[in-house]
């Protein structure tokens, strides 16, 4: 790996992780205005976990395949499924 992809790649997790930041804002400000959203600090630490991983997941294949359509809407329902299964149990755990 040469220096320029490195750099391309801490560059693309820095962005991963800013975004993840920006997403995580959101049930945080909404947090501040009703009840409804009842977070502690577990829920942001996974939720941040499988944001950030699913984008660094998306960033690394789609770089291997070329086709981000296709990457973007596998990691996409991986996210979502994992993230039902951690609200509701929809596989009876």
């Amino acid at each position: 790996m040469n220096s320029n992809n490195s750099y391309s790649l801490s560059r693309v997790l820095l962005l991963v992780a800013l975004g993840t930041g920006i997403i995580l804002l959101i049930p945080l400000i909404a947090a501040q205005f009703s009840d409804d959203v009842d977070w502690d600090l577990f829920d942001y630490v996974v939720m941040g976990a499988l944001l950030f991983s699913a984008g660094t997941i998306f960033e690394l294949i789609s770089r291997r395949i070329g086709n981000r359509v296709v990457v973007g809407i596998a990691v996409g329902l991986f996210v979502l499924l994992v993230w039902a299964e951690l609200a509701v149990g929809i596989f009876g755990t």
